[in-house]
């Protein structure tokens, strides 16, 4: 037992590092415009439970609690196995804790420790992982903002370029939020997966399996290495549980640039209960094509969740606000985009709705006559009075006048058939003509039952592929003919012509 900082951390009180080891040994670090949630910084509090790779992610992790909230942290107690001095056990507390020997006391100084209680315990459990087994986070002084200097752990041969301390702060703070809860908060406990589901449900938070938050945590790490303008938020719960998440790569932020305007929210694999509660936020590239512009895990369909990643996106951009977005139709997504987006134009997907025709329609006599008589009223009238005469005449002529669902349907006809939205820019992202549809961004990557983990690899061949078609269409429109509409020789001319570079 020990009373003193072990040799690698003296020197260390009240100290937080720039960086956070991963499993691998791998110093990661977060984007300096991150935040733990939006608009706020906010580091979670100590808790019973908690989980750690090692005892330096433990040590350090509670040191940048410590500075966040005004007091300094030494080790009060260590315990080592006899035989291979492997450390098994630590205490860590304020350093007002306790009271000085007199012998040691210094006359000319002023005695600092008050015997303060805050403190937390923290065992090796079979996991092989650091668990925090009691906590006490009252203190018996005041606390206040003091200047910490700022250090750097690297592994051995490696080099990192030094940063500000605000940004290293905030790099460990996200970085260790990320890491020390584990699927759900609920340890090693082990439940069936509709438990787990209703659970999760009722807490409202992330129905995480085992080794997904750690799959969560080896994806940023990595994409903080490999993608300097990276970016992500997460969301927790008052109790330190995942409730949301949201992240967009440097090619995705730089594209929302250029194609920021008109969004495509799409929210298939959450509303259809998949495996991954993916949602992602989808633009239309120069070539018509879909590009990625961020994505986001969410707890559930809920106002909060909802505005919680429209937030998250709109700080990731910069503040950017689309002029339109389409979503599939829900209430609950017009409410949170009416607050988060008050200006922009809201639109129900027509392909969504028409896909759902057979669903809500299907159990009704003649329902072939119907389907025909609505898909005629929906794509074959230019004129708003036609568009509602037809529909008028096909409730009338079938006796579906009481059908709830197509009466709730016209009465948000203004958002979602295209006879309303003639002044609308959709960026190419509408399905104006029967058959057409917009397709979930991984469609064919994703199937109900893909792991969070699976996601995460196959999350990256998905983009590289889309990256691949753009540069091809690139290629193609740089080296390709244009074609004549006359045979007019000056339009023959101006076709062979090519844009001079600066």
């Amino acid at each position: 037992m020990e009373d003193a900082p072990l040799p690698s951390e003296q020197g260390n009180d009240g100290e937080c590092s720039t960086s956070q080891r991963g499993p691998d040994g791998i110093a990661a670090a977060s984007d300096d415009q991150n935040g733990a949630s939006v608009g706020r910084k906010e580091f979670v509090a100590p808790a019973v439970g908690m989980e750690f790779e090692s005892y330096d992610d433990a040590y350090n992790y509670y040191n940048c609690y410590a500075k966040e909230a005004g007091f300094r942290v030494r080790v009060k107690n260590s315990w080592f196995k006899r035989n291979s001095r492997e450390k098994y056990g630590a205490v860590l507390c304020c350093s007002s804790q306790g009271f000085k020997r007199i012998k040691d006391v210094n006359r000319l100084r002023k005695e600092t420790r008050t015997g303060c209680p805050a403190m937390i315990r923290m065992r090796l459990v079979d996991s092989k992982r650091w668990r925090v087994l009691e906590v006490t986070l009252e203190h018996n002084h005041l606390l206040g903002l003091k200047s910490y200097r700022t250090i750097k752990k690297m592994s051995a041969g490696t080099k990192r370029k030094s940063q500000s301390s605000a940004d290293a702060e905030e790099r460990t703070i996200k970085l260790y939020r990320a890491l020390v809860i584990d699927a759900g908060g609920n340890g090693n406990q082990s439940c069936g997966e509709n438990e787990a589901r209703s659970l999760s449900d009722h807490l409202n938070h992330l129905n995480l399996k085992k080794g997904d938050t750690q799959a969560i945590y080896n994806y940023f790490c990595r994409m903080q290495l490999t993608n300097p303008n990276f970016y992500y938020l997460m969301d927790l719960t008052d109790e330190g549980n995942l409730r949301n998440v949201f992240w967009a790569d440097a090619r995705s932020r730089a594209a929302c640039v250029y194609f920021g305007d008109v969004i495509y929210f799409d929210t298939t694999f959450l509303s259809n209960k998949y495996e991954v509660p993916l949602v992602a936020f989808v633009g239309a590239n120069h070539h018509g094509q879909s590009v990625l512009l961020g994505c986001g895990l969410l707890a559930g369909e809920t106002m909060e969740s909802y505005t919680w990643v429209f937030k998250a996106w709109s700080s990731c951009m910069s503040g950017c606000s689309p002029q339109t977005i389409t979503t599939d139709r829900c209430k609950i997504l017009r409410g949170a985009i009416e607050e988060v987006f008050p200006r922009c134009h809201h639109r129900f997907g027509l392909s969504h709705i028409m896909r759902k025709v057979p669903e809500k329609l299907g159990g009704l006599n003649n329902y072939d006559a119907i389907r025909r008589a609505l898909t005629k009223a929906v794509y074959e009238f230019l004129k708003v009075s036609e568009f509602e005469t037809a529909w008028g005449i096909m409730v009338q002529r079938f006796g579906i006048g009481d059908h709830e669902w197509l009466r709730a349907l016209y009465e948000d006809r203004v958002i979602w058939a295209p006879v309303y939205l003639k002044d609308t820019f959709f960026a190419g992202m509408s399905s104006a003509r029967p058959g057409e549809s917009l397709n979930a961004f991984f469609d064919k990557y994703v199937h109900k039952q893909t792991p969070l983990k699976e996601f995460l690899d196959k999350y990256e061949l998905a983009l590289q592929k889309k990256h691949r078609e753009e540069a091809l269409a690139d290629n193609e429109s740089r080296n390709a003919s244009h074609g004549l509409k006359t045979r007019c020789s000056f339009e023959l001319q101006l076709s062979k012509a090519r844009p001079m570079r600066s």
